[in-house]
Protein backbone atom coordinates (compact mmCIF):
# COMPACT_ATOMS: atom_id res chain seq x y z
CA UNK A 1 0.00 0.00 0.00
CA UNK A 2 1.70 3.17 -1.09
CA UNK A 3 -0.97 5.79 -0.61
CA UNK A 4 -5.01 5.28 0.13
CA UNK A 5 -7.91 8.10 0.56
CA UNK A 6 -9.15 7.48 4.14
CA UNK A 7 -12.52 10.24 3.14
CA UNK A 8 -13.65 9.08 0.33
CA UNK A 9 -15.85 11.66 -1.95
CA UNK A 10 -13.75 12.19 -5.10
CA UNK A 11 -13.02 8.51 -7.22
CA UNK A 12 -9.43 7.10 -6.29
CA UNK A 13 -7.44 5.95 -8.83
CA UNK A 14 -4.24 4.51 -7.18
CA UNK A 15 -0.38 6.12 -8.56
CA UNK A 16 -2.43 9.46 -9.46
CA UNK A 17 -0.68 12.56 -8.36
CA UNK A 18 -2.23 14.55 -5.19
CA UNK A 19 -2.96 17.22 -7.11
CA UNK A 20 -5.03 15.14 -9.58
CA UNK A 21 -7.29 13.80 -6.67
CA UNK A 22 -7.45 16.79 -3.93
CA UNK A 23 -10.24 18.83 -4.05
CA UNK A 24 -10.50 22.64 -4.29
CA UNK A 25 -13.58 23.32 -3.26
CA UNK A 26 -16.85 21.72 -1.74
CA UNK A 27 -19.40 21.30 -3.73
CA UNK A 28 -21.20 24.52 -2.81
CA UNK A 29 -18.25 26.14 -4.56
CA UNK A 30 -15.88 27.32 -1.71
CA UNK A 31 -12.49 27.13 -1.03
CA UNK A 32 -11.27 24.27 1.46
CA UNK A 33 -8.20 24.81 3.27
CA UNK A 34 -5.86 21.84 4.03
CA UNK A 35 -2.44 20.91 5.91
CA UNK A 36 -0.06 18.13 5.36
CA UNK A 37 1.43 16.18 8.23
CA UNK A 38 4.94 14.40 7.87
CA UNK A 39 4.78 11.29 10.06
CA UNK A 40 8.77 9.95 10.16
CA UNK A 41 9.70 6.35 9.63
CA UNK A 42 5.82 5.62 8.66
CA UNK A 43 6.36 3.30 5.90
CA UNK A 44 8.50 1.33 8.42
CA UNK A 45 5.73 0.77 10.91
CA UNK A 46 4.42 -2.55 11.73
CA UNK A 47 1.50 -4.19 9.53
CA UNK A 48 -0.53 -3.87 13.02
CA UNK A 49 -0.04 -0.67 13.82
CA UNK A 50 -0.33 1.09 10.39
CA UNK A 51 -3.88 -1.10 10.58
CA UNK A 52 -4.58 0.48 13.85
CA UNK A 53 -4.09 4.02 12.43
CA UNK A 54 -6.25 3.83 9.52
CA UNK A 55 -8.61 2.78 12.11
CA UNK A 56 -8.27 5.21 14.20
CA UNK A 57 -8.23 8.17 11.41
CA UNK A 58 -11.20 6.83 9.98
CA UNK A 59 -12.91 7.27 13.43
CA UNK A 60 -11.66 10.84 13.74
CA UNK A 61 -12.47 11.91 10.35
CA UNK A 62 -16.21 10.45 10.65
CA UNK A 63 -16.38 12.29 13.77
CA UNK A 64 -15.13 15.71 11.47
CA UNK A 65 -17.06 14.55 8.71
CA UNK A 66 -19.16 18.04 8.76
CA UNK A 67 -15.14 19.86 8.35
CA UNK A 68 -13.05 17.08 6.52
CA UNK A 69 -13.56 16.43 2.72
CA UNK A 70 -10.78 14.94 2.01
CA UNK A 71 -7.82 12.89 3.38
CA UNK A 72 -4.70 10.66 1.48
CA UNK A 73 -2.14 9.01 3.62
CA UNK A 74 1.04 8.08 1.10
CA UNK A 75 2.84 5.29 2.74
CA UNK A 76 5.85 6.00 0.43
CA UNK A 77 6.55 9.59 1.53
CA UNK A 78 5.59 9.29 5.06
CA UNK A 79 2.75 11.87 4.76
CA UNK A 80 -1.09 12.59 5.97
CA UNK A 81 -2.92 15.29 3.70
CA UNK A 82 -6.08 16.61 4.88
CA UNK A 83 -8.68 19.14 3.05
CA UNK A 84 -11.36 20.64 5.06
CA UNK A 85 -13.73 23.05 5.15
CA UNK A 86 -12.93 26.53 6.32
CA UNK A 87 -14.24 27.58 10.07
CA UNK A 88 -11.72 28.90 12.66
CA UNK A 89 -9.86 26.63 14.45
CA UNK A 90 -10.70 23.50 12.40
CA UNK A 91 -6.92 23.07 11.21
CA UNK A 92 -5.79 23.00 14.90
CA UNK A 93 -8.56 20.55 16.35
CA UNK A 94 -7.47 18.68 13.98
CA UNK A 95 -3.87 18.53 14.19
CA UNK A 96 -4.52 18.30 17.69
CA UNK A 97 -6.36 15.20 16.96
CA UNK A 98 -4.18 13.64 15.02
CA UNK A 99 -1.07 14.21 17.29
CA UNK A 100 -3.03 12.38 20.25
CA UNK A 101 -2.98 9.66 18.31
CA UNK A 102 0.59 9.69 16.16
CA UNK A 103 2.47 11.88 18.64
CA UNK A 104 5.48 11.87 15.82
CA UNK A 105 3.24 13.95 13.56
CA UNK A 106 4.94 16.66 12.29
CA UNK A 107 2.90 19.29 10.69
CA UNK A 108 4.64 20.97 7.51
CA UNK A 109 3.67 24.75 7.07
CA UNK A 110 0.19 25.11 5.76
CA UNK A 111 -0.73 28.08 3.33
CA UNK A 112 -2.21 30.51 5.84
CA UNK A 113 1.54 29.85 7.80
CA UNK A 114 2.85 30.65 4.84
CA UNK A 115 0.95 33.75 4.23
CA UNK A 116 1.28 34.75 7.85
CA UNK A 117 5.01 34.36 7.31
CA UNK A 118 5.29 36.38 4.17
CA UNK A 119 3.33 39.32 5.53
CA UNK A 120 5.17 39.63 8.45
CA UNK A 121 8.57 39.56 6.15
CA UNK A 122 7.09 42.55 3.85
CA UNK A 123 5.85 44.35 7.03
CA UNK A 124 9.52 44.25 8.43
CA UNK A 125 11.00 45.22 5.36
CA UNK A 126 8.33 48.28 4.63
CA UNK A 127 9.44 49.50 8.63
CA UNK A 128 13.50 49.09 7.82
CA UNK A 129 12.71 51.13 4.66
CA UNK A 130 10.92 53.92 6.34
CA UNK A 131 13.45 54.04 8.67
CA UNK A 132 16.43 54.45 6.10
CA UNK A 133 17.80 50.77 7.14
CA UNK A 134 19.42 49.78 3.97
CA UNK A 135 21.49 46.34 5.71
CA UNK A 136 21.59 43.20 4.02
Amino acid sequence: METSDLVTGAEWHPGDPLWRRVPTADPGGKYLADFMLLIPGLKRWAPQRLEQLHRELHTLFRQHAEQVVFADLNMKLNLLWISHRQGKGVSLTLFEAIRERVPEAVLVANQAEVELGLQRRRRRWSLRRLLGHHGG
